[in-house]
């Protein structure tokens, strides 16, 4: 059998190229969710379009994850071409959004929208896949490259909050397929990474994660946990801008959020506790957190709340891509973030469908469910802690 080639030492040049250059991507990548995912919804409100449409055309990009987004991660790890499928996807991603902006009637915007999350989902699973195979190829942390990602989160979040109260909501989309083609640009730049070929037993090891209980729980844990912010994602927005709040306000909570999220991966190099442990205490978080926002609280608790979305998302985050990296294999990536992208995709989808109805009825108590999701996660992972707690460290594995 022959043996692999081994990969020489990288410079530091080569190193700090490829990290600024995905430092880069990931604030394009999140740029864009910046831009949407707190304005999309305000977008479609703009535009005439009800709560439960609303809620059926946000869980297109969910439903994609667990059918489309495997697909495109599976073949792309296959092709050994994760780079390639992050440029052909974010090309595509920016001209979708574009047509998007060209519809007005629930159906066609559903439909518009549904097959442009078919390229837009892979984008960030793929991107996580490359990032990790950096991290365990130049001994890199993940926390700190994926923190440049949060930060124009924040960027894009503040910019269309501003336009909110500039110019007609109805125009926001164009703000959201510029964007986007600024992401299509940064992919072009990314660095190409060693492709080791395959080894015989690569296939097997990759169907051989369905097989693991271990990381069925990594993955079904981070779903219930992240899967939990879906009435957030959908309708916060909405339900602050019929309290009164005005875009900027809106925009200034969601940046809250979001600047806890950075410092948490800013810090995550420093964290010595155990990662499944970091992920209980992000759904434990998110329990507490979902059951505070329930209440409908004012404005100063509100922005005191957001902080721990550092805690239910970015530690969430953080903990499971710490788990990831250090039970799977570099070869099978993508393949494993591909399951993780659409166990997620399953059930915020469900949840996503479930409090659009939900919240036509209940409004803020759509919340409760989603702590009773955050709870239920926390607990999958503290069943599961002493199978996780032996998972060995990967070389250069960082946070």
């Amino acid at each position: 059998m022959p043996t692999e080639s081994v990969i020489p030492i990288p410079s530091q040049v080569t190193v700090r190229r490829f990290a600024a250059r995905l430092a880069l991507f990931y604030s394009a990548l999140f740029g864009l969710i910046g831009t949407h995912l707190p304005f999309f919804p305000v977008w479609l409100k703009a535009i005439d379009i009800d709560a439960s449409w609303i809620g059926l055309i946000m869980a297109a990009p969910a439903v994609t994850r667990f059918t489309i987004l495997p697909v495109v991660t599976g073949l792309a790890e296959k092709r050994q071409s994760i780079r390639g499928a992050l440029i052909l996807t974010a090309f595509a991603t920016a001209l979708g959004f574009s047509a998007i902006g060209t519809e007005h009637q629930p159906f066609f915007v559903f439909v518009t929208y549904a097959v442009t999350a078919c390229v837009w989902t892979p984008m960030v699973p793929l991107t996580d896949a490359y990032a990790l195979r950096g991290v365990a190829r130049y001994g890199l942390n993940y926390g700190p490259l994926r923190l440049w990602g949060s930060a124009a989160f924040v960027v894009g979040a503040l910019v269309c909050g501003l336009l909110v109260d500039v110019i007609a909501v109805r125009h926001l989309i164009w703000v959201i397929a510029a964007v986007a083609g600024l992401g299509a640009l940064a992919a072009i730049a990314l660095q190409p990474l060693d492709n080791p070929r395959p080894a015989p037993a690569a296939s097997h090891r990759a169907a051989a994660l369905l097989a693991d209980p271990g990381f069925l729980a990594v993955i079904m844990a981070a779903a219930l946990i992240q899967g939990s912010h879906a009435a957030y994602y959908t309708f916060a927005s909405i339900s602050w801008q019929g309290e009164g709040f005005g875009g900027l306000t809106i925009a200034g909570l969601w940046v809250l959020g979001v600047l806890a999220e950075i410092v948490v991966f800013a810090v995550s190099p420093r964290f010595t506790l155990q990662p499944w442990l970091l992920v209980m205490i992000g759904g434990l978080s998110a329990f507490a957190r979902w059951l505070i926002t329930a209440q409908e609280p004012s404005v100063a608790v509100l922005a005191f709340v957001q902080l721990a979305h550092g805690l239910t998302y970015g530690l969430t985050q953080v903990g499971t891509m710490g788990l990831v990296v250090r039970h799977v294999p570099v070869r099978t990536m993508a393949r494993a973030q591909g399951y993780l992208a659409a166990c997620s995709g399953i059930v915020a989808s469900i949840a996503s469908i479930l409090s659009g109805a939900v919240y036509a009825r209940y409004g803020d108590g759509v919340y409760y469910a989603m702590a009773m999701m955050a709870l239920s996660g926390a607990v999958v992972i503290w069943l599961e802690r002493h199978r996780l707690a032996n998972y060995p460290q990967s070389p250069g594995s960082g946070g």
